[in-house]
């Protein structure tokens, strides 16, 4: 009786553990059937939303800004009356063929920080979590910023000082990937300064304000105005080493240096401008004769920089009283990306490389004030020699980039192009309410990650430095199990 009465006890307990390895299998099914539904309802809200893509990685993105994202900074015009250079970002919107390709957005602007979350996966191939770059400037202008917002801040501050008749010699560059929106940033400011310009030489607004009307400060005696001030423009492009005036069927140019060190552009046409739409419809003619080629990333890529001179000359003396230079520069690239191009799209992109490089240094020490400006390194640093070496000169740089996951690496790219010409210091960091502002370097990558394993569980990786401030649950960092 005592064998058969150990006997069922042991069957007894094979079953009951055999009904519960059955219930934890029928919770687990259950639950990864529970799972897929979320996924697909949460696939589908952020299709409707329109940003397609990895809902893992949309989701880690969204909460990390649910998280860190604080509120912006207000813009003002601090920067173009203190320092030489302004440095401003712009992100374009996500376009239709980034969403076709099921491309999320992975880059986040707070005036004046943006961040870049990089997807990436562990070495398993499984487990994905996200890499947090950060970076400081001047101005950052996300999605929704309408060019005349930028406008405002970065180019009509140039546009004061020029008219003000005492020479200054002030400079837009916009720089970005190819395909990020430069050119239409850049097409947006033209217009606008063009109607500005004239606005203010008809009501000789020689002084600084940050509205389009009159303040309470008296003229600039010396201050532009159409009865002693005339406007000429001038548009050419670089394109490998050749110069071509775009106003005049493409003509060759020679750059000379005359006996005092002044740089000439032989040939270079200069066409006088009576009014705003005259001066557009001249822009328009340049823009149109711009050389641009199909490459990988873009289908009507800028292959040559463009640059358009406004001048300010004295009616009676000739005398330059002031000028503006407009560069829309050719779309950067890695050498990656240029593995398909033939002979000739791999000599331009070498040029257009070895160019930006020499403008980074130039505008550095144009910041730095250094004795030393290497504008001789390249064709376009040498044309705007006087941009670089004048007392008066005032510099603003637009780095353009794509929100695109698939372009992180060109946006890291810009990024960091733009933080070196500057250099500029994070000196703030957005964390949640109630937890104090840290200082830490510029462009420090922070891996902020929650990741799911298998069945076995999650494994979190902490926000900084191991530690989670206290009140908050890193368990809402988790990315899904990609069932």
């Amino acid at each position: 009786m005592v064998r058969q009465s150990t006997s069922m006890t042991s069957k007894d307990q094979t079953r009951a553990a055999m009904e519960r390895m059955e219930a934890e299998r029928t919770a687990r099914r259950q639950a990864l059937a529970d799972l897929k539904c979320q996924r697909a309802d949460e696939e589908k809200r952020i299709r409707d939303a329109g940003n397609p893509g990895d809902v893992d990685f949309v989701g880690l993105v969204q909460r990390w800004r649910d998280y860190r994202v604080g509120i912006a900074l207000p813009y003002n015009n601090d920067h173009n009356t203190v320092s030489k250079i302004c440095i401003s970002i712009r992100k374009r919107p996500i376009n239709t063929k980034e969403l076709s390709k099921k491309d999320h957005d992975s880059v986040t602007v707070v005036n004046p920080t943006v961040w870049v979350h990089v997807p990436k996966h562990r070495v398993d191939g499984i487990n994905k979590y996200l890499d947090h770059s950060s970076f400081c400037f001047d101005y950052a202008f996300d999605e929704h910023s309408k060019t005349e917002d930028l406008y405002t801040y970065t180019t009509l501050p140039l546009v004061q000082n020029v008219v003000k008749g005492n020479g200054c010699r002030a400079t837009v560059f916009a720089y970005g990937q190819t395909g990020s929106g430069k050119t239409h940033t850049m097409s947006g400011i033209q217009g606008m300064v063009a109607a500005d310009l004239f606005s203010f030489l008809l009501g000789g607004l020689g002084f600084d304000s940050t509205q389009h009307q009159q303040s309470g400060q008296e003229k600039s005696a010396s201050a532009c105005t159409v009865h002693n001030t005339y406007v000429t423009v001038s548009f050419f492009e670089i394109y490998g080493v050749r110069i071509q005036d775009l106003l005049n069927n493409r003509h060759q140019l020679k750059i000379l240096e005359d006996g005092r060190g002044e740089v000439v552009i032989f040939g270079l046409e200069e066409y006088e401008a009576t009014n705003a739409e005259h001066l557009l419809s001249l822009i328009a003619q340049g823009n149109s004769k711009r050389t641009t080629h199909s490459t990988e990333a873009n289908d009507t890529s800028s292959r040559s920089h463009s640059i358009c001179q406004i001048m300010l000359r004295d009616q009676e003396t000739k005398r330059l009283r002031g000028k503006l230079s407009l560069v829309d520069l050719a779309g950067s690239e890695r050498g990656a990306d240029t593995k398909s191009h033939d002979r000739q799209r791999q000599s331009e992109s070498s040029e257009i490389n070895k160019s930006l490089l020499a403008l980074k240094e130039c505008i550095r020490a144009l910041d730095t004030s250094s004795a030393h400006v290497p504008y001789r390194a390249s064709k376009l640093t040498l044309v705007l020699k006087d941009c670089f070496t004048s007392c008066r000169a005032r510099t603003t740089m637009i780095a353009t980039v794509s929100p695109a996951s698939s372009s992180a690496d060109h946006t890291l790219n810009t990024l960091r192009y733009a933080d070196r010409v500057k250099q500029k210091k994070v000196v703030e960091d957005f964390t949640p309410k109630g937890i104090p502002n840290r200082k830490r370097a510029p462009s420090v990558a922070e891996n902020q990650v929650v990741i799911t394993t298998g069945e076995g569980g999650n494994q979190t990786c902490d926000l900084e430095n191991n530690a989670v401030p206290q009140g908050y649950n890193v368990g809402s960092f988790e990315s899904e199990n990609n069932a």
